[in-house]
């Protein structure tokens, strides 16, 4: 079978031109899977809207339901960054959802991508830094309250710490939140994570690459997870508006293969999205982001999964 790839036509919803947040840059990233021979538009699998009681793993019932139901404050909207709408609600549910039915396909066939995901900045009852729901914070949840779990390790290689992550989890000793960043970004006040490998400024990719062997070479035999939750943001790119990091086209790939390769040589599964990226060149940025998805093509061509 193919690589299991989840997307939604929900994913770019209408959205004002010209706003910081590249919208368009999920629907542009499927146009370019496809143009790029990678998948087709039948292949791709549509996620279901995910449940209120799931989200509510992760997220306060009165949060939830002021945000779904356009009741959010101004003060509340400011922090996240965002302009409210139905279709943007419906967006950021069906995301969570595409990164259930990732995690779903990834435990079943050993990887999976989704088009989407990587919502790290959200709050246990807020949201922030244009994140609504943290999708990796209810997927732990729910595959450890589930029982289809024992333990998940969430590899976060956003440039921005994965503050929301760390503090919903904080007291849940079976899902570990990893996070390398850039020290000298978003947020000012960081969490505290199970592990923060704060990285210098302007780092490349070969000092880069080697951080990351070293945290999985370390934490994978230590921990021995059921599942790796993946962020492979691209804003650690030289080119990215929000990110102070250099890393190129190559390094992002030999990122994301090694990530996937290192899970996988151990038996664990990997689901990978595709987390932040900042560019007014959209096409550009789309490209950037597919880099996640035909990293892991190679990789599934090469262990022979399909």
């Amino acid at each position: 079978m193919p690589l299991p790839l989840v997307y939604h036509d929900d994913y770019s919803p209408p959205f004002p031109a010209n706003h910081r947040f590249p919208m368009e840059k999920f629907r542009l990233l499927k146009e370019h899977l496809v143009d790029s021979g990678l998948t087709c538009d039948e292949a791709l699998l549509r996620p279901e809207l995910c449940s209120q009681d799931i989200l509510a793993l992760a997220h306060d019932r009165a949060y939830i339901e002021r945000y779904c139901s356009g009741n959010m404050s101004h003060e509340e909207l400011r922090r996240l960054g965002l302009p409210w709408s139905e279709e943007l609600a419906r967006r950021t549910v069906r995301a969570v959802g595409g990164s259930l039915l990732g995690a779903d396909l990834a435990l079943q066939h050993g990887l999976a991508c989704h088009l989407a995901g990587g919502t790290h900045h959200a709050h246990f009852d807020h949201a922030s830094g244009f994140c609504i729901f943290n999708d990796l914070a209810v997927i732990a949840l729910y595959l450890l309250e589930s029982g289809r779990a024992g333990r998940v390790l969430i590899f976060d290689c956003d440039v921005h710490q994965g503050d929301g992550t760390a503090r919903i989890l904080e007291h849940v000793p079976d899902a570990i939140t990893v996070s390398l960043h850039c020290e000298k970004n978003f947020p000012a006040r960081k969490a505290q994570s199970d592990w923060d490998i704060p990285l210098p400024l302007h780092m490349g990719d070969a000092d880069y690459l080697r951080v990351v062997d070293e945290a999985l070479d370390y934490l994978l035999p230590l921990y021995q997870p059921d599942l790796v939750l993946y962020d492979a943001g691209v804003d650690v790119h030289k080119d990215d508006a929000l990110g102070y990091l250099n890393l190129t086209d190559e390094g992002l790939a030999a990122r994301d293969e090694r990530v996937i390769e290192r899970c996988l040589a151990r038996d664990i599964p990997v689901l990978g999205v595709i987390g932040g990226g900042y560019d007014k060149d959209r096409q550009a940025l789309a490209r950037r982001h597919g880099i996640l998805h035909h990293s892991a093509q190679r990789v599934w061509e090469r262990l022979g999964m399909d």
